[in-house]
């Protein structure tokens, strides 16, 4: 888990931290599903508020701590705890207060923990903010089904859909990324594209695709290392020594260049297929 309290391989948060590392993270995002939906809202508001260089949320700056503690006066949780659904007086509140520069951060944020509380007409005044406001204003909206917010707002965010960390699924897709290893170590021309065709059949979502991806750059970085005596986690070692000692340091550097251009793909509203497909393509092409 990481400080926030998601997994570390969190196909969600990886996609928060490529975008945000890139400066290109949405400023509206719908968390939906049965996972932590609050929590990885408030990772992707760390995210929008560090002030760290490299990897964003970096999780050691003062921005990063004070979102982490919720003392961050640019990060807003949005409650109504006068009435059972969230009154439109507070939602009209939220969007004046949205004009007003923020106090320290890059960033106003505003995280809603349950869309299921806005009635239409909060989130009909809600849509004009989110989709003509100032550029340092953030939205991040969270519901376990995301039919309970309006298409017309729904429309103007980049969905995210989570699970449970530890949810059946997670070992498939380990299982995946060392098949993807062991086709790559082992020169298999065609492999690689016959691999990437089964997980196209599958489905496989966009998240699981970023999740698989980083996972693979795992340990082609611990295989990079090998030679100067870092020992990668006991899991990893037998698949990165096999990658040190069938592959070149170039092909691992490559191949290291392309998942991590692949994984940023998948930030965006683009196909796991295609990313499958095209990956697949480049990955042979160091063989």
């Amino acid at each position: 888990m990481n400080a926030f309290g998601l997994p570390e391989n969190d196909p969600a948060a990886a996609r928060i931290r490529e975008a945000a590392t890139r400066r290109t993270l949405s400023h509206a995002l719908l968390f939906t599903g049965s996972g932590d939906r609050e929590a990885t809202a408030r990772y992707a508001a760390a995210a929008l508020e560090c002030r760290g260089e490299g990897s964003r949320p970096c999780g050691v700056c003062e921005g990063c701590r004070k979102v982490l503690s919720g003392i961050h006066p640019d990060v807003i949780t949005v409650r109504d705890d006068q009435h059972k659904n969230i009154s439109v007086d507070v939602v009209r509140q939220i969007r004046s207060d949205a004009y007003i520069r923020p106090n320290e951060g890059g960033r106003k944020v505003y995280i809603f923990p349950d869309c299921a509380l806005l009635t239409d007409q909060d989130q009909n005044v809600l849509l004009k903010i989110v989709e003509e406001g100032p550029p340092y204003a953030a939205f991040l909206f969270c519901a376990e089904n995301a039919a309970v917010v309006l298409q017309t707002l729904r429309s103007r965010c980049v969905e995210l859909k989570l699970r449970p960390s530890g949810e059946a699924g997670s070992g498939e897709l380990s299982e995946a990324a060392e098949m993807l290893l062991r086709c790559l170590g082992g020169k298999k021309r065609g492999a690689v594209s016959e691999l990437a065709v089964r997980l196209e059949r599958k489905k496989t979502t966009r998240e699981d695709l970023a999740a698989l991806l980083e996972r693979c750059r795992a340990v082609c970085a611990a295989a990079l290392l090998l030679p100067y005596g870092c020992q990668p986690e006991e899991s990893d070692r037998e698949i990165a020594a096999f990658l040190a000692k069938n592959l070149t340091k170039t092909q691992i550097m490559r191949t290291i260049e392309l998942l991590q251009k692949y994984h940023g793909e998948c930030t965006y509203n683009v196909g796991a297929s295609h990313v499958l497909g095209a990956l697949a393509v480049e990955l042979e092409g160091i063989l």
